[in-house]
């Protein structure tokens, strides 16, 4: 049996799965064409907030990808769906770049860098981080701000290898400030899942997620019961003791899904 007649939905990482820094995964596209002329349902989903989803959506559409804008999800938009619902009106702060910066403005919150009237602190990756929003952000955790991030990565993989992600400023705050991440929006969460559900309405026994990242991808499909393939065209994975987190399948890239015998 071939693992594509397996699963009839299919939850894609982006950066590292799909594409890498700015160079598509080999035969990618090949893989997404296939899958949709056979009718299978497609999520594309990211923890990277440096891009909006119609961005991406360009992005892989000029890469050939025969998609629509719906089939992708990233966690600027978990965010925002949240903050819609239970923060509109309220001061926040981010460490990110201007992009998630923005879209967090037009879901109805105000920016602002005074550490006194900051209510929500909002981390995510930032390849202009200084000491300075450090500072803004541990001040205003200090002084009583939600803290939450947009995604925990503790890198991001780029054509070079890898840089900081969210994940190391968190935890540079937490020893800073000794206050503890309280939510968190993309994969493993359960905010990232609901929206995934949302947009399939999946049958768990039947969809498979593929990703490079073992507490990311593979340990949302592990929590949620959803079979899980890693692959190895993004971050370097430390696989042994990693809180148990384990994939169905283990290949070498994603252009693998449409050849690999079960």
């Amino acid at each position: 049996m071939m693992l594509i007649d397996k699963y009839d939905s299919y939850i894609f990482d982006l950066d590292g799965t799909i594409y890498r820094g700015e160079h598509l995964i080999p035969h990618a596209d090949v893989v997404i064409n296939q899958l949709k002329s056979l009718a299978k349902k497609i999520v594309f989903v990211s923890n990277k907030t440096t891009g909006t989803v119609n961005d991406y959506y360009h992005l892989l559409k000029n890469w050939g990808l025969k998609i629509e804008e719906n089939e992708i999800i990233n966690s600027t938009l978990v965010v925002i769906n949240y903050l819609h619902r239970n923060f509109v009106g309220q001061s926040f702060f981010a460490i990110g770049e201007d992009s998630f910066v923005n879209e967090i403005k037009k879901s109805g919150l105000k920016c602002s860098t005074e550490p006194k009237e900051i209510k929500i602190l909002l981390v995510t990756l930032d390849r202009t981080l200084d000491y300075k929003k450090l500072e803004i952000a541990a001040q205003a955790l200090e002084n009583g701000a939600k803290f939450f991030a947009a995604n925990i990565d503790d890198t991001c993989p780029v054509d070079s290898g890898e840089v900081l992600d969210a994940g190391s400023t968190i935890s540079a705050l937490e020893k800073r400030t000794h206050r503890k991440l309280e939510l968190h929006f993309g994969k493993p969460s359960e905010f990232m899942f609901n929206e995934i559900k949302d947009r399939l309405k999946l049958d768990p026994a039947r969809t498979l997620l593929i990703g490079d990242r073992v507490e990311t991808d593979i340990a949302m499909g592990n929590k949620f019961g959803i079979d899980t393939v890693l692959v190895e065209t993004g971050v370097k994975n430390f696989i042994n003791g990693l809180n148990g987190f384990s994939p169905t399948y283990q290949l070498k890239s994603v252009f693998d899904i449409i050849n690999h015998k079960i």
